[in-house]
């Protein structure tokens, strides 16, 4: 395992900080009137990229100006390999650029956060056994949980890109239609078993108009970021026959606002688990693809402490995100720079590694008791989520920042 890259950015230093100069994850920033520009987490500070670029500092087309991370992104790997050296060594203990950089690093309290890239398309998949398993024993039975398909295919479906909100975006409880198992007609009404969705998102930074190998989805990913699916769970159960989840799925998705790249988790990548049958010749992976990722969502009721509901872990994953995008470019299917993969509910073996609320109260039988008395069987109006994540080295740790939204009552209407 590696050690912690040191910095004169001395808030770096710090084993508590998710941004060492190891990690150095990518975002969009704004402060005061100052427009939306491209930004790298350094400790406590945003190091200006659009400043940087501005003085003579940097030299990347003036891609750093803008707000998104998508023109950068489709320069391709050289430029991603040469823009993260050079931010390295310039922020580096005993760097000779120390006095060129301090005055466009901006406090992280100061700045506003937003989406680091344009969503081009957002495709949601459901790649971790022990929540398939867990779902599929609630409605199927034991001996039925996993669908025939699911041990051979990463099962997925289109999303809603015009649906994905940074971290503290609030979200508005959703109506729909819904029928539950005494009713003989839907009602329309909100959702009374709105949901969260602990995932990984992977983000594609290399267009492809043709089928990808493993290897090649794998070298088309730019990073990741944490991601909250919200789920209505009651609206989607009346809906998902036989096409699948649509309106249950489409009130809102909220990502972290850092993406952390390839190149800083490539210490902690890890095997994926055992193979229960072999996978086609098209999914098999030439390496280790997961990552070594810990995971934990907290709830917050409104004027109340937060409760940790469950930890896990993203080498929980069955499928990595290069063989869902390997999967889902097999049919020809063009994958665009900006595109978002989900890996679905992240569960590990035991209840307390539940990746969803749905699980963890077994579809609502079983409420969870919260630390001040409070329960909840689903998400209450003014709940507030938030989604946290780090891969864990030697002093330090590679973290994405907060992923966190609130629940706001339905609109009338």
């Amino acid at each position: 395992m590696s050690e912690l890259r040191r910095s004169w950015v001395e808030s770096a230093n710090s084993a508590a900080t998710p941004f060492p100069l190891n990690n150095l994850p990518y975002g969009v920033f704004s402060t005061g009137p100052t427009p939306p520009r491209c930004g790298v987490a350094i400790g406590d500070r945003i190091l200006d990229l659009a400043g940087l670029e501005a003085a003579g500092a940097l030299a990347f087309g003036g891609v750093f100006a803008e707000a998104s991370w998508n023109r950068f992104m489709a320069r391709g790997q050289a430029d991603w390999a040469r823009l993260r050296a050079a931010l390295t060594a310039a922020l580096a203990e005993g760097s000779d650029q120390r006095a060129a950089l301090a005055p466009h690093l901006v406090p992280m309290d100061t700045a506003k956060l937003h989406l680091p890239f344009e969503v081009r398309e957002y495709t949601d998949f459901y790649a971790s056994r022990h929540h398939a398993t867990n779902v599929g024993t609630m409605f199927r039975g034991a001996d039925k949980a996993l669908p025939p398909n699911w041990l051979h295919i990463p099962i997925g479906y289109n999303g809603r890109a015009s649906s994905v909100v940074v971290s503290g975006t609030d979200v508005i409880r959703p109506h729909g239609q819904i029928k539950g198992p005494d009713d003989v007609l839907p009602r329309f009404a909100p959702s009374a078993r709105f949901d969260l969705e602990l995932e990984l998102g992977a983000i594609v930074g290399q267009p492809s108009s043709g089928p990808l190998s493993v290897a090649e989805g794998f070298a088309a990913i730019f990073g990741y970021v944490l991601l909250n699916d919200w789920s209505a769970r009651d609206i989607q159960a009346w809906e998902y026959q036989p096409l699948g989840p649509f309106q249950g799925k489409a009130t809102a998705t909220t990502i972290s606002p850092w993406i952390v790249t390839v190149a800083a988790l490539a210490p902690f990548r890890v095997a994926a688990p055992p193979r229960e049958v072999p996978l086609l010749p098209y999914l098999e992976e030439p390496g280790p693809m997961l990552y070594d990722i810990a995971l934990e969502v907290g709830l917050t009721p409104e004027d109340g402490v937060e409760t940790i509901l469950a930890r896990t872990n993203a080498r929980e994953l069955y499928y990595s995100a290069a063989q869902q995008l390997a999967h889902h470019a097999s049919s020809g299917c063009p994958m665009r720079v900006g595109d978002l993969l989900g890996s679905g509910t992240i569960s590990g073996a035991g209840p307390e590694a539940r990746g969803s609320l749905l699980e963890m109260s077994w579809g609502g039988a079983e409420p969870i008791t919260l630390a001040d008395g409070q329960c909840r069987r689903f998400l209450e109006d003014g709940d507030t989520l938030t989604l946290r994540g780090a891969a864990r080295g030697a002093g330090y740790q590679i973290g994405f920042g907060p992923c966190r939204g609130r629940v706001l009552p339905a609109r009338a209407l």
